[in-house]
């Protein structure tokens, strides 16, 4: 089923175009904004609504659209990236799937947000890392139950809050989103499940398994059934990040090319100059030179990395004991999670379109991920024949929890 697998579609520009219209006023109809410029102005709130349709398919039994939703205002605009999220709906007919569309986002997204601005009751979360406390109000909708009625749903956030707020940092707006589907019976051959969280956007494989024992209690069917629930989490704090996700962007392009053809020890202290004048923030220019090659090495190689960073510090008074000092680590590795550091995610978005669009020379790419530190190890291991595995180790076979750095930045901040 379309839940589980997903189809690239080819439409031309003015089907696009004319289903977007069509969607927009019908979700009008119920939001009550304003139609202007091909999107919805929503004045009261402060948001705009955009859509990008990604499919408008129509089979003979079916009609399939899949629509990401652009959500802006003015403080996402200047501070954070804007609310990104995907929806698919089907129906018999056209009719029949634009209101299953509007229905699920106002259900999933808008509810939640119009909770924040009307001022409901929300669920208090905080977070604490490297040193840094952070209060936030959660505003979760109700769980969106397709495919067996007769199911009273848990409030799957509860499940997890305790282990999002450890995904949350500085930013003023996290959202959540909440995807379980199952279809068919354990042991046989049509039985499948997808469970998913994302933070941001992003995919939190360890909030994931916490899931899975909420799930193992769903009574077998042979149907296709489906929960979804997205949640609001705004900072109470307004802590004025020194960057934007465009400058992290512009700079990361910037970084490439010097990168590229960065190849002995003079052109790298040449290339740190040039990145340290551009940026502006040492801290900032050490997170391009370090995660650039560490993002570029997972994405080229295809190795599997977990949810965290470990943010090496030194350790205090190692020279106390100057008798021990040999047999003491100079520095303590400190974990927080990749989506507690805004750069990483703009960074890893640049690398993705660098592979992609610009598809770059082999060496150029090469060039810049054997400065990985991670790669450097994981070269141990590559090639060698493994008994359990019979045959030598490749690099998908390999995990790593993620990814350990070091900033020489005094007072360094993890924004």
């Amino acid at each position: 089923m379309s839940i589980f697998k997903r189809k690239n579609i080819e439409m031309k520009t003015n089907k696009e175009a004319d289903i977007k219209t069509v969607i927009l006023e019908k979700l009008n109809e119920k939001i009550k904004g304003n139609l202007y410029d091909n999107a919805i102005l929503i004045p009261r709130y402060g948001y705009t609504i955009d859509i990008q349709v990604i499919k408008n398919e129509e089979t003979d039994t079916v009609y399939n659209l899949n629509i990401i939703f652009i959500i802006k205002n003015d403080y996402l605009r200047e501070k954070d990236e804007p609310i990104i999220e995907p929806i698919a709906a089907q129906g018999k007919d056209k009719e029949t799937a634009l209101t299953m569309l509007c229905e699920s986002f106002i259900a999933l997204l808008w509810n939640p947000i119009k909770m924040m601005f009307d001022k409901g009751t929300p669920m208090p979360i905080s977070s604490d890392f490297l040193g840094q406390h952070y209060d936030y109000d959660l505003y979760a909708n109700s769980v969106v139950l397709m495919g067996d009625p007769e199911r009273k749903p848990a409030m799957l956030i509860n499940i997890i809050k305790n282990e999002v707020s450890k995904f949350l940092g500085s930013k003023k707006y996290y959202w959540v989103r909440i995807f379980l589907a199952r279809q068919g019976k354990k042991g046989t051959e049509g039985y499948r499940q997808n469970i998913e969280v994302r933070v941001n956007g992003i995919v939190c494989p360890s909030l994931n398994g916490r899931l899975q024992a909420y799930m193992d209690t769903w009574e077998e069917k042979d149907i296709a059934v489906v929960e979804k629930q997205f949640a609001i989490i705004v900072n109470k704090e307004d802590d004025l990040c020194p960057f934007t996700k465009e400058q992290v962007v512009d700079y990361t392009r910037k970084t490439l090319p010097l990168m590229e053809e960065c190849k002995t020890p003079e052109e790298a202290s040449a290339m740190k100059e040039k990145i340290d004048e551009f940026v502006g923030n040492p801290a900032l220019a050490s997170e391009l030179r370090i995660f650039i090659p560490e993002i570029l090495a997972k994405l080229t190689l295809g190795y599997t990395e977990g949810d965290s960073l470990f943010l090496l510090k030194p350790v205090e008074n190692i020279e106390e004991n100057a008798e021990n000092t040999e047999n003491k680590p100079k520095n303590i590795p400190i974990e927080f999670r990749k989506t507690q550091l805004r750069s990483y995610y703009y960074i890893n978005q640049v690398l993705l379109d660098y592979l992609s669009r610009t598809k770059p020379d082999k060496e150029k790419v090469k060039n810049i991920v054997y400065n990985s530190v991670t790669f450097r190890e994981l070269r141990k291991h590559i090639g060698q024949q493994n008994e359990k595995l019979g045959r030598p180790v490749e690099a998908k076979d390999l995990f790593i929890p993620g990814t350990a750095y070091k900033v020489n930045v005094e007072n360094y901040k993890v924004w």
